[in-house]
């Protein structure tokens, strides 16, 4: 019997959700398959830095913060202000259960799981922590990334976090200084803002979150000032000092900012810096992004590349799918793009945001004659009965067609509401139409009754 010629059919390297879904993917269809985690327990930057841990958080005190203004509680003389210490507690226990999760997949497809540090030695061989290298006949490059550090900000001083050790944020500040008003940043000036804390973001750009439609932009940066955040735009950092009771920011336009904390949330580099690739064709930008084909293959056929390592969107649902996407194309199913052009937004935001397809201004530019449906969730009655009446939900159609383009929501469960919006989108022809949310019956009361809504605010205008 010849001996195999390699150790393993695929071997990949990172176990956050880009990993994952690459290796379920081919041990399910009978490949062997192996896979390499750097960190004590697997998950990668999503379950133990990122998206889960920041998510709960955010649980925590918004819905904390939200019973402790019920009227009610505040009649019976209920007062309190919680700890950071507090509200973060059950953070552990949900990464627990994500671990326990995660890890009964790897077992019950009998994947094992090498613990250390992976590096190339060839392009069909890693060496974990330098021992003896492990072959196989494909890899995959799931290694994630992390909080960008430019030369010059000391990240050691105690009162300097990038948005990973922010979660390590024990005493409540009293002020915060937010650098970076992406997806990250804004998510975090909303829920420290929630907190009662002070909060200044620094924008480098013109307006916030550019990629969004010009109208859920607009409503975001309202309810943010509304609650009470500073928002500045177009600056940019001269120097970060800290000192012992609080950090100075100093910016080109000669402003200066004060506060007790700075949090950095101005980009992220992908963790390539010490993986061997000097011993590939494989080369990394400079913020440590590998570039992949439609298919997710890098300039080695043999070896791809999937999750945050390769840029945008970085985003844990996009991961999965794109690991998934190039399990199948390892398998020989060249056709698995799993619809990786419909990916949604889901921006974490108080009130949440989401969105999927074009939007307004795309629309314009492309001369679509386009036509829109609007539901205020102010007039909805589920969002009466909870109080949470802010927000709106908008469907943009071809006047003609009626071909639902985009679907844009800003309010309560907004990362919930869009996918219903999403699924008639992606029906074929002619059965993606508004009239679909005009002639169908939605339980009453609830938030989805907006799409009937907006379906009727938008077919009104037309004529």
């Amino acid at each position: 019997m010849s001996k195999k010629k390699y150790d393993y059919d695929l071997f990949v390297i990172g176990t956050g959700p880009g990993g994952e879904g690459a290796a379920m993917q081919c041990a399910k269809h009978g490949m062997s398959v192996a896979v390499a985690e750097t960190y004590r327990e697997i998950g990668g930057g999503c379950t133990h830095w990122g998206t889960i841990p920041s998510k709960a958080l955010r649980y925590a005190i918004t819905s904390t913060m939200t019973a402790l203004k019920n009227p009610a509680l505040r009649e019976m003389g209920i007062t309190t202000t919680p700890s950071l210490e507090q509200l973060k507690r059950g953070t552990q226990a949900i990464i627990g259960r994500q671990v326990t999760m995660r890890q009964s997949f790897y077992d019950r497809n009998n994947v094992p799981i090498y613990r250390g540090h992976a590096r190339f030695v060839d392009e069909h061989s890693v060496s974990i922590d330098g021992d003896e290298p492990i072959t196989a006949e494909t890899l995959v490059i799931a290694t994630g990334s992390r909080p960008y550090r430019p030369a010059g900000v000391d990240f050691d001083h105690a009162r300097i976090f990038d948005s990973d050790t922010i979660l390590d944020l024990d005493q409540k500040p009293i002020s915060m200084c937010i650098y970076g008003a992406g997806v990250i940043g804004v998510e975090y000036a909303s829920m420290f803002r929630n907190l009662g804390i002070k909060v200044n973001l620094i924008n480098t750009r013109s307006k916030l979150l550019e990629f969004l439609d010009d109208e859920i932009i607009d409503a975001i940066s309202y309810h943010l000032r509304d609650q009470g955040v500073i928002i500045r735009h177009n600056e940019m950092m001269e120097s970060i000092t800290g000192e012992d009771d609080g950090v100075v920011l100093q910016l080109k336009s000669g402003k200066r900012v004060k506060t007790d904390i700075l949090l950095w949330a101005n980009g992220r580099s992908g963790n390539t810096d010490d993986l061997g690739l000097q011993n590939l064709e494989v080369v990394a930008n400079n913020r440590g992004q590998i570039q992949v084909d439609e298919h997710f293959q890098t300039v080695v056929p043999n070896i791809y590349a999937v999750g945050d390592v390769i840029g945008v969107p970085s985003l844990a649902s996009a991961a999965y799918t794109q690991g998934r996407a190039a399990g199948m194309h390892i398998l020989g199913q060249a056709d698995g793009n799993l619809r990786l052009h419909d990916i949604p937004t889901g921006i974490y935001t108080s009130p949440e945001i989401s969105s999927v397809g074009k939007t307004e201004r795309e629309l314009t530019e492309a001369c679509v004659p386009y036509e829109v449906g609007q539901a205020q969730f102010k007039s909805l009655a589920r969002a009466q009965i909870t109080g949470q009446t802010v927000g709106m939900l908008k469907i943009l159609f071809h006047r003609e067609t009626l071909e639902i383009l985009g679907v844009h929501c800003f309010g309560a469960n907004a990362s919930e509401i869009v996918h219903i919006g999403q699924a008639i989108m992606v029906q074929p022809g002619a059965q993606n139409t508004l009239t679909y949310f005009v002639e169908t019956t939605f339980n009453y009361p609830t938030m989805a009754e907006a799409y009937r809504v907006a379906a009727l605010n938008g077919i009104n205008r037309l004529f």
